[in-house]
């Protein structure tokens, strides 16, 4: 039975056992359909009022298989030059359908790649570098009790897979991180059960408990390149996670691995959730260098930099580092907060630089979140399962508040600027107008350098002319032109006018 109250994710991420028909049930996915046929521009909603009128999704004329939340964002103030000018996202748990999605900053719809079916989730979708080429990363597969199971894909500019990326040893890559390295490797988690004497957390002596486990991977051969596993640095009775499980049906998740990096001098930093601690670790030797947080963490924690079942630690150069402070799940804190922490290593006493909160609502996330450094000192907060992403200045004003509808989350919420060119085709349709005009709809899926559209119509498929054009609005643009066609296509054109891509052609429909 279901604890009243808790979605299916937040019970799985606690380590509470839904169960359906087929065992383990999979979080965060609820939504309102699945993609079916891309090229179905001919299966038209009424009219575009008709389109717009379920709360919390949006709906396209010319891609009606796209049906992504309506992500609300609103500016408090100037963006500055220089920020990246896209938020990377994956919906989850709310209205519309799951996926991976790009918005501008305006909170259009830039790419939107719908779950292929309800039993795969897609998570921590990244511009990264590989090969030395920008490339969109992102971990797929299956989620049990708050750790997954699938591989990481890499894709290109084209939104084509140009790599995969498994966990070696016999385990399955777990979707907390996805970190590419300048040599071309990759750095993931992976969950491995492994018997631990659990007798003086309350449980059996001869139990069985979740070790966090980083590996290493040559992308391009899959070789293990390094593996360290938590079990062998970081002892049971570290953990501040309730005690549950214990067997091997339901190992305990003592460590709760969410997030690794790589340090000025090439050490890790790994983020464990139910230690509240941020450990660094030497390569190759795996041994941990210090504790930053939980019962017995290496520094001296100044006022405000006590953490709690954080997430996303990254360094901030040689003595800083950043992370989300969860707070919640149990309820440790008033609220979550975005934290800037100053560590120094001679006297081993760590202080807070800033402190971001959410001003209203004071938002208190149980699982997830990110926190991201932007030029010039901004911050972008993912307020974890909590609806919201928020971007602050440095010291802590407010200039851009996101909210996603129905309760939604995303695993991360980042910045990034990316380019795209797909290798599909611009989407089309056409309606009929009053009196002769008609009422045609552009949209090109992944694009990023569309300036405008030109459209195209006949009377027949082979005898197309231009008869209007328009500069692009938003991810689908409506532009009515004073012709009947009935056959009409559009073409995507750069801000130097130069053609980028040609509809396919289709006929009017009333």
């Amino acid at each position: 039975m279901e604890q009243q109250g808790l979605t299916r994710r937040e019970m799985l991420e606690r380590g509470i056992a839904v169960m359906g028909a087929g065992g383990l049930a999979l979080a965060g996915l609820t939504g309102s359909g699945w993609p079916g046929d891309e090229a179905a521009a001919a299966t038209l909603p009424a009219s575009p009022a008709a389109a717009r009128a379920a709360s919390g999704v949006r709906h396209f004329v010319s891609r009606p298989d796209l049906t992504p939340p309506d992500v609300t964002i609103t500016q408090h103030g100037p963006v500055p030059a220089g920020d990246p000018p896209y938020f990377l996202l994956t919906p989850s748990a709310g209205r519309g359908t799951p996926g991976l999605m790009i918005l501008d900053r305006a909170g259009g719809i830039v790419w939107y790649s719908p779950n292929s079916s309800k039993t795969t989730q897609r998570l921590d979708l990244k511009v990264q570098s590989y090969q030395g080429r920008p490339v969109l990363t992102w971990w797929e597969g299956q989620v049990f009790q708050g750790y997954g199971k699938g591989h990481v894909v890499i894709a290109d500019s084209s939104y084509r897979t140009v790599a995969t990326v498994s966990a070696g040893h016999g385990l399955a890559a777990d979707l907390h991180e996805i970190f590419i390295t300048p040599q071309d490797t990759a750095l993931v988690t992976a969950y491995k059960p492994v018997a631990a004497n659990l007798s003086r957390l309350g449980g059996p002596a001869k139990g069985v408990v979740f070790s966090g486990v980083v590996q290493e991977i040559d992308i391009a051969s899959g070789q293990v390149l390094f593996e360290w596993s938590s079990i062998d640095h970081v002892p049971v009775t570290d953990t501040v996670a309730s005690f549950t499980g214990g067997t091997s049906k339901v190992p305990f998740d003592y460590f709760h691995i969410n997030s690794i990096s790589i340090a000025p001098d090439g050490a890790l930093l790994v983020s464990a959730r139910n230690t509240s601690t941020v450990y660094k670790i030497a390569r190759p030797s795996g041994n941990v260098v210090w504790r930053l947080g939980g019962k017995r963490s290496s520094f001296r924690m100044g006022p405000g930099t006590t953490f709690w079942f954080q997430h996303q630690a990254l360094p901030q150069g040689a003595n800083t580092i950043s992370l989300f402070d969860d707070g919640g799940a149990p309820p440790k804190e008033p609220h979550s907060r975005g934290l800037v922490i100053n560590l120094n290593t001679s006297t081993m006493r760590a202080t807070l630089q800033h402190s971001y909160v959410h001003p209203s609502p004071r938002l208190l996330a149980a699982f997830e979140g990110s926190m991201q450094v932007l030029p010039g000192g901004r911050v972008l907060v993912g307020w974890g399962n909590t609806p919201y992403f928020s971007e602050f200045t440095a010291n802590g004003t407010l200039l851009v508040d996101a909210h996603y509808p129905g309760g939604d989350q995303t695993y991360r919420a980042l910045a990034a600027a990316w380019t795209g060119q797909p290798t599909t085709q611009p989407a089309v349709a056409a309606r009929a107008g009053s009196g002769r005009s008609s009422v045609v709809y552009a949209s090109w899926n992944g694009a990023t350098q569309i300036a405008s559209w030109t459209v195209l119509a006949g009377q027949s498929p082979g005898g197309l002319a231009q008869v209007g054009s328009k500069g692009r609005h938003g991810f689908e643009t409506a532009i009515t032109v004073n012709n009947a066609g009935p056959w009409f296509s559009v073409v995507a054109n750069d801000a130097s006018g130069q053609s980028l891509g040609q509809s396919p052609t289709v006929r009017r429909t009333s």
